[in-house]
């Protein structure tokens, strides 16, 4: 139960090493250490966990409403938003159902509707409902001029992913779980990785590497697919635009995916995007000028009032898009080893249930599982809006007064939050790390008035 970031990797093999610690790299490590005795080791290139398409996506909890009838990711998609919605409930992760509107422009996009309705009763939602303009204007008054209707999907909500990944990683670790940092695999083969740090063992494998899931398969034997970088750019619009919108508008999907949306965020803010661009760089997460021109444009129509607000951040994530239109989980007893590949937006849903099932190919290929214990549970900082935060909390306060000194002004974080996420159980080793656990400088001036109270708490001295 140790977290590292440098020197050698224990020499002793593990049960289990899995390769990428994201959403669902963290995950699996959860549920696995759940089973007694077993030695795990989760392995990440980066220095901090869900550093790589984990911290750059939509944050939608999804319904699977849209997923391919039939396919796996369908049925993980549905499986993990029931198991992320009483586990986020549990562990005071924000999650707001504000549902979502799919918003039609034309008659071509009007006449789709019907069949994404029976789609989604395929997928087993029964509760989407066709608007017509009228009740599509009455729930959003500030939508663009044009629309023709909508598809209704209710339980579609939004959530906070960065404290989701985090939650998974606290419990892997606090159960036993050996979490390897700046651990960036060279190469691999059956029951070996070959890392920056040094060489680790394993008796299974887990490949959860993300945009490099394909690379680490290939040094596995295996060519089962190849992942094609997707960038998605997006802009945050200030707080002010909040009331802007009340549901995630969704335009009608196309085969490059859901398209440019609008969506209210459990931070009080409003997104505008992505866009889906398919590069051959897989770092390639800086914003361009084309991008954003062609969210402003998108957002023009479809909120023309949100373009007069503020922006207060813009950023990009690559999504590990592949040739095939379903998740890549594949087990290969032989080798011990199974890849999860092909994880693309909805994988922060299906999260829990991608665990789940990549346990039991773990137990078909070999792996001894005792009977699972149900870890102690974790409380997470609160960092949506819709729920008191500790600046607003008397009794907090009363009892401890850190939590009433302001150091985030725009964000409106407190000393006592810096202090106890530098103090948790998976610290940060940065200061985007310290914002994904407390949104510090996340706000709309970007740490120019607190950057330097930050850092000085950061590094361990008070301001």
């Amino acid at each position: 139960m140790t977290v590292t970031t440098s020197g050698a990797l224990p020499e002793m093999p593990y049960d289990v090493a899995i390769v990428g610690a994201g959403v669902v790299g963290c995950a699996i490590a959860r549920e696995l250490a759940r089973h007694p005795r077993l030695r795990i080791a989760l392995v990440e290139a980066q220095d901090d966990v869900g550093q790589g398409t984990s911290k750059a996506n939509t944050a939608i909890l999804h319904t699977g409403f849209d997923a391919v009838p039939g396919s796996l990711e369908a049925r993980l998609v549905r499986e993990g938003a029931n198991r992320l919605a009483a586990y986020a409930a549990e562990s005071g992760i924000p999650v707001e159902r504000v549902g979502a509107l799919l918003v039609a422009w034309d008659s071509e996009q009007l006449a789709a509707l019907p069949g994404l309705a029976a789609k989604a009763q395929k997928n087993g939602y029964e509760e989407g409902r066709l608007l017509g303009p009228d009740e599509v204007y009455a729930r959003e008054p500030h939508l663009g001029p044009g629309a023709l209707g909508a598809l209704h999907i209710p339980d579609e909500s939004i959530i906070c992913p960065w404290t989701t990944t985090l939650a998974y990683a606290t419990q892997a670790v606090r159960s036993g779980a050996d979490l390897h940092l700046n651990c960036r695999v060279r190469t691999a083969g059956p029951g070996i990785l070959h890392t920056t740090r040094g060489t680790l063992r394993a008796r299974h494998l887990v490949n959860a590497a993300g945009l490099g899931s394909d690379e680490l398969d290939r040094h596995l034997g295996h060519s089962d697919f190849t992942v094609t970088p997707r960038r998605g750019q997006l802009i945050v619009f200030d707080k002010f635009a909040r009331e802007l919108v009340h549901h995630i508008l969704l335009p009608v999907p196309t085969a490059l995916g859901k398209g440019v949306l609008v969506s209210p965020t459990v931070y009080g803010n409003v997104l505008l995007g992505p866009t889906a661009e398919d590069l051959d760089d897989r770092t390639a997460t800086g914003s361009t000028p084309e991008g954003l021109a062609l969210l402003r444009d998108k957002g023009r129509r479809i909120l023309p009032d949100l373009l007069d607000e503020e922006v207060t951040a813009v950023y990009a994530g690559l999504r590990a898009a592949t040739e095939h239109d379903d998740y890549r989980i594949r087990a290969h007893p032989e080798q011990g080893y199974v890849t999860v590949g092909g994880i693309r937006s909805t994988g922060l849903t299906a999260s829990m249930a991608i665990a789940w099932y990549v346990t039991g190919l773990l137990a078909e290929s070999g792996l001894d599982l005792r009977e699972p214990e149900e870890p102690a549970p974790v409380r997470m900082p609160n960092l949506g809006e819709a729920f008191p935060r500790p600046y607003q909390r008397p009794d907090l306060i009363a009892a401890d007064p850190e939590y009433g000194t302001l150091v985030c002004h725009c964000e409106r974080v407190t000393r006592g939050e810096i202090r106890d996420a530098l103090a948790s159980t998976v610290p940060p080793h940065s200061l985007d790390g310290l914002r994904r656990r407390t949104r510090a400088r996340g706000g709309r001036c970007q740490g120019f008035y607190c950057g330097a109270a930050v850092r000085e708490l950061f590094e361990g001295r008070r301001p």
